[in-house]
């Protein structure tokens, strides 16, 4: 008998490591002579949960009423309460049939991706690009084609580039904006513009919206403008799948809470794929946020501005640190040209955290074309710890 010889599934086996842990170890390496480890790496918020939201958790996660199945689609509440706070960002009417809630914004993609397509089909996305995007299709056996994002164009795709690449095969559009890694944010008129492109030619656009509530400028609760009109343009049930993330903006991403925003079709085939995923997200987390979303409005417009002063100190920064450029900034990170032509963004990544102590994602993770890069999670960090960044990036040498 031929000797039993177990495979992994090669969908699976070919991806590398997940980066974050990757690039946690080279700062674990860090001896501590340049000051206290900066984490700019792996996207969390820098500042704790508001002790409302830890209340309200504690309240629910030692409740009866939660520690059953609940609705596959996500608690009542939390979509109703949600929907309404949807409506009001976007001024458009959206109801509960419209919201399905997942365990974080990475399971929403999983869902929304394999929705709309299936292995040999094609969804496109931008490059540079997310790389949990990437790899979730990758493992699900969805081909790839990715739209070039230029520095000069602030690494916003051109709609004859995203056009040219729709072929036959492609059945999505991914996007993310904010942009994760640029930190780029897409004008409401180009959304407008790429989601009446996909419209005509008959594929969906996937929109991840995970730090929209980072926009440097207040939404229409605050007065301000909405990030696009896509809820209000005809036919974007058949279009259009917005995703979410509570994690950012109430600091519980231990918890795992995402949702989906689509039509009511698409929502109904999204909960047959979360019933063999996990059936429902998260319920005590559920019960919290749905109280938590209309109390703490404030809270979550005062840590937008703080977003906006720790942008700005890393802007200053960057215009004090020799060759180091910053690109774009946005949201929850910058993209930063490092000033080491011809070499590969993971060397000057691993010594960046072994000898300065910063920790930052190589630039390739997101894209082989983007070797001349790092992304910096700046929102991790308050303006003090920016600040020190600004001798540790002069002094540094690869040689």
């Amino acid at each position: 008998m031929p000797a039993f010889n177990p495979r992994f599934n090669p969908l699976v086996e070919k991806l590398s490591p997940p980066p974050v842990p990757s690039v946690a170890a080279w700062g674990r390496a860090y001896d501590g002579s340049r000051g206290p480890l900066i984490d700019l790496s792996q996207a969390v918020p820098g500042y704790p949960a508001h002790p409302d939201m830890l209340k309200l958790l504690g309240e629910t996660a030692s409740s009866t009423t939660f520690t059953g199945y609940g609705p596959i689609e996500g608690e009542t509440e939390l979509r109703r309460v949600y929907a309404e706070h949807v409506s009001e960002v976007y001024g458009a009417s959206l109801g509960l049939e419209n919201i399905h809630i997942t365990s974080g914004c990475n399971q929403a993609f999983v869902c929304a991706a394999m929705t709309v397509a299936g292995p040999g089909s094609t969804v496109l996305m931008t490059e540079p690009f997310y790389f949990n995007h990437e790899t979730t299709l990758a493992m699900l056996g969805i081909k790839t084609a990715f739209v070039p994002c230029a520095a000069e164009n602030g690494f916003l795709p051109d709609l004859v580039g995203i056009e040219a690449a729709i072929t036959p095969e492609v059945r999505a559009l991914a996007l993310v904006s904010p942009n994760n890694p640029t930190g780029a944010i897409y004008p409401p008129s180009l959304l407008e513009a790429i989601f009446k492109l996909c419209r005509e030619k008959g594929i969906w656009l996937i929109l991840d919206e995970t730090y929209r509530d980072f926009m440097p400028a207040a939404g229409p609760a605050k007065g301000g403008m909405a990030p696009h009109t896509l809820f209000s343009l005809d036919g974007w049930q058949e279009t259009l799948i917005d995703l979410y993330s509570f994690s950012k903006s109430f600091c519980i991403p231990g918890h795992r809470l995402g949702a989906i925003t689509a039509g009511a079709a698409a929502v109904q085939q999204i909960a047959k794929i979360m019933d063999n995923l996990q059936i429902c997200a998260p319920r005590a987390a559920q019960g919290a946020v749905a109280k938590a979303l209309p109390i703490l409005a404030d809270w979550r417009e005062e840590n937008r501005q703080e977003i906006g002063r720790r942008a700005n100190a890393l802007k200053a920064v960057m215009r004090a640190a020799n060759d180091w450029k910053l690109d774009a900034i946005g949201a929850y990170f910058a993209f930063v040209r490092h000033p080491f032509p011809g070499k590969g963004s993971a060397e000057v990544a691993e010594k960046l955290a072994r000898e300065a102590g910063i920790i930052c994602i190589p630039g390739a993770y997101f894209g082989e074309s983007q070797q001349n890069y790092l992304r910096f999670a700046f929102a991790n960090a308050d303006v003090p710890t920016i600040a020190l960044l600004e001798e540790r990036l002069k002094n540094f040498s690869l040689s």
